[in-house]
Parts: structure tokens; sequence; C-alpha cells
């Protein structure tokens, strides 16, 4: 049964046999840390190019923290706790390395790097080349170069398209049944994704098409990290993940195992009576010759 492999009983021999890609998503963790920290490429924009970045300078509507990633508290088999928890976290750390690798080398400004760059409203440009010349605090400055992809929005398709794959999986929205229920459910993640994405435009941080591009890369991470961890959710077998069903055929093939050895056994004990060892050949031929004289 699937709910009988317990955290206590069977938690740590999973994560022992998938240390190597815990280590892994801790060292995702540590690079996407770093790509946070460096400066990003700053884009060259002139005078003219200020007509689409002066747009007001809001704070989030949705924080990071907002984004719901764990769905995850109330499994109680750890095959399956186990593979949704790396899953998720693979899907989002990946997101995040290459959504902040591209933002670090792309230096797209936000719409609202006007207001960054000069919160006086006053702009100021270089004699020579014709820059802008910032005069804001160099930490809202450095992030006003950070504009494509969206992070907020690929993060959020990287989490809620993993749970709308693991919601199909565990209700069995493709069961040919026809449940408009089932999908709405599993339509719900994706709907808040969208608006978190909305929500990056109306607040004049992203452009359209750096959500739009957050999106295909969380949608794209997502949908790999799942169906790596988990079968496709119209499989029979779609509820659990690949590691559950490898576990029963192993157990299963090591009792197939056990019982041919133990019939084998019985089988050389039964040829044998109590009370009579076996002669060997030489016994045989002695018994043999004495019976001849």
């Amino acid at each position: 049964m699937l709910g009988s492999h317990s955290v206590k009983s069977h938690g740590w021999k999973v994560a022992r046999e998938h240390l190597c890609d815990w280590l892994i998503l801790v060292v995702l963790g540590l690079i996407d840390i770093v790509l946070n920290v460096i400066e990003p490429f700053h884009r060259y924009i002139g005078p003219d190019m200020l007509t689409d970045l002066t747009f007001p300078f809001y704070e989030d509507t949705i924080p990071m923290w907002a984004v719901p990633v764990m769905y995850y508290y109330y499994r109680r088999d750890v095959y399956d706790l186990h593979h949704a928890i790396l899953g998720i976290g693979f899907s989002c750390l990946v997101t995040g390395v290459t959504t902040d690798s591209i933002k670090d080398a792309v230096g797209r400004p936000r719409p609202n790097f006007f207001y960054r760059c000069f919160p006086n409203g006053k702009p100021k440009f270089h004699p020579d080349t014709k820059d802008v010349v910032c005069h804001g605090v160099k930490k809202i400055i450095k992030e006003g170069y950070k504009s494509f992809p969206s992070g907020h929005t690929s993060w959020s398709f990287a989490g809620l398209t993993f749970l709308a794959w693991y919601l199909s999986g565990k209700i069995k929205v493709f069961d040919r049944r026809g449940h408009v229920a089932k999908l709405c459910l599993v339509f719900l993640p994706i709907l808040i994704s969208i608006l978190i994405g909305i929500s990056r435009v109306d607040d004049y941080w992203h452009h359209w098409t750096d959500v739009f591009a957050g999106a295909i890369i969380g949608i794209f991470v997502a949908s790999f990290s799942y169906l790596h961890f988990f079968p496709y959710p119209y499989d029979e077998n779609g509820w659990a993940p690949h590691a559950y069903f490898r576990m029963l055929a192993e157990r299963s093939t090591g009792r197939a195992t056990t019982m041919t050895r133990t019939g084998s056994r019985g089988m050389l004990d039964n040829d044998v009576e109590p009370g009579n060892s076996a002669s060997s050949p030489h016994d045989r031929h002695r018994e043999s010759t004495d019976s001849d004289f």
C-alpha cells in the first residue's frame, strides 16, 4: 500500500539513495545566489530611449515569498513526498539559475528604470556617449537592469505548473470520464501563475515580453522536472513516482528469489530421509562390491 511507507520507516533510506541529487540542489541554490550578487550587463540607454522607461516605481504587489511552491504537507508516503519536494526544488532552482543568468547577460532596463536612475526626475547623461548617468540608490539601479525575463513569472510557473502536473496525476484527470471539476482544479495553479505575471506588468516592473519569456521558461522546466520523477498523468500508474514502482519491482524480485531458494532447499531436504545420510558414490561402490561376495 502506498501510504505504508512513512518518513519514519523509509525516510532516511530514500534520502540516502538521492543524496547526490540533494547536493546538486544545494549547488544550484548557491549558483543562483552568486548570480544575484554579480552586476548585470548595463545596456546603453540614450535620451530617446527613456520614453518607454518612465513609468512609476512601485513596490511589489505580490512578493516572492507568496509564490506557492509547497503542496505536499499532507502526503503520508515518503516516496511521493520526497520526489515531489525534490522535483519542485529542481524545477524552481533550475528555473532560477536560468532566469538570473539571462537577466545578467541581457541587462534589459525595466519600465520604471527612469525613476530608479533619477529619483528626483531630472535626467543626466554623459556628455560624450550620451548614456545615462544615474544618481539613485545603487541597489535599486542594479535591479533596474534585470527586466528580461521576469523572475516572479518564471518561478511561479515553475512551481505551479509542477503542481498542476502533480494534481492531474493524483486525481486522474485524464481518466476519460469527462469530469470538468477536475480540469478546473488543475487549471487553478496555472491561473494563479498568469495573474502573478500580469501583476508584474501592472506594477511596471516588466514589459509583457519579459513575462511571456518567463512563463515559457517556467513551464518548460517544470514539465521536464515532473516527467523525470513521475509518469505521465494519463498513464495507468500516473498517481505515484517512478521510484515507488521501482521499489515494488525490486521487492517482488527479491521475494521471488527467496522463494526459489527456499523451494530448492526443501526439495533437497525431501530427497534425504531423516536418520539416513546420503551415501557417496564411493560408499555405493563398496556396498556393491560386498554384495558380490
